[in-house]
């Protein structure tokens, strides 16, 4: 497998470093990114000033973002560059909107409306209700509660920057067997789970807006969450604590394989670990070094992804 990484200069200038010492990256189906990091031999000497950053395997590119750090250093003879990235929809975490109510509004409209943002996409849909932005909130939790609310569903990064709240029609599956896995396992996180979510009514009073999570609470874990009114949910109040509830259980139970290679995997394609597990893939690692490369593919089971 080739792997590369193209430097965008602030001047327009490319870069192309093809020895590539180490790399990481990581997307994740709750993180509204993807990260890269890598080590390389550096053919200049000193940081050069670039706008963006992308990360190519095979000759396709997996990641598409801004360079959050760059450095190079002289080791002897040899220049060695770090770098690290996240991609445009980071951005999305860094903007705000103006505090208020907006109604019939769709992610088309929501992503469109913001376009000095470079290089952001998303999946049709033009499906609306309301949102509030309180004061503080950026545009990524618009984003989380639109799709909530339309699809009842948790919004991802498909692609380099696509924001999607669908799984996609056109899905790849990808089946891996036994023979061919470095290795396999399952995990439990439950640091998370909350047990009990109280939400304040108009007035401020606490009572009527309650819910319990039974399935915590029979692991002995005691966790009470009390919250104001949350006027993102005023319509449907109860969907304020189902979604914080949802919220907290992500990615609490996790099956995961490693396999030698990447094979071109994007969040929400389905798996097969073997004839027992099965879903939508909700986190890809990839890391590479002079050992090889390796990819680690999860598969999420909570409220989220069944």
């Amino acid at each position: 497998m080739n792997v590369s990484i193209v430097f965008k200069t602030t001047d327009g200038n490319l870069i192309t470093e093809n020895k590539i010492l180490s790399f990481s990256f990581r997307k994740e189906a709750y993180t509204p990114y993807t990260s890269f990091s890598a080590v390389y031999i550096a053919s200049f000497e000193r940081p050069v000033e670039f706008s963006e950053i992308m990360f190519y395997t095979d000759n396709i590119m997996i990641h598409h973002g801004l360079v959050n750090s760059s450095e190079v250093r002289k080791d002897g003879k040899i220049l060695k560059g770090t770098v690290s990235s996240r991609s445009f929809t980071s951005l999305l975490r860094q903007n705000q909107m103006e505090t208020g109510l907006y109604t019939q509004k769709s992610l088309n409209w929501l992503v469109d409306s913001f376009r000095e943002i470079p290089y952001i996409t998303h999946e049709d849909n033009s499906q609306e209700s309301y949102f509030f932005i309180k004061n503080g909130a950026s545009m990524w939790d618009a984003v989380v509660n639109l799709s909530y609310k339309v699809c009842g569903s948790y919004p991802y990064i498909r692609g380099t920057n696509c924001v999607n709240f669908n799984a996609p029609a056109n899905a790849s599956e990808f089946i891996y067997n036994e023979e061919n896995m470095l290795e396999k396992g399952s995990q439990v996180i439950e640091d998370r789970l909350v047990s009990h979510f109280h939400m304040a009514d108009i007035s401020g009073n606490y009572g009527q807006y309650e819910l319990v999570n039974t399935d915590v609470t029979d692991r002995q874990i005691i966790r009470h969450r009390f919250f104001e009114l949350d006027r993102q949910f005023l319509y449907n109040p109860q969907q304020a604590l189902e979604y914080r509830d949802s919220y907290a259980s992500r990615g609490w139970r996790r099956y995961f394989c490693t396999y030698s290679g990447y094979r071109g995997e994007d969040l929400s394609d389905l798996a097969s670990f073997g004839n027992d597990i099965s879903g939508r893939i909700c986190c890809i690692d990839i890391k590479g070094s002079s050992s090889g490369i390796t990819t680690e593919i999860s598969i999420y089971k909570d409220k989220f992804y069944t």
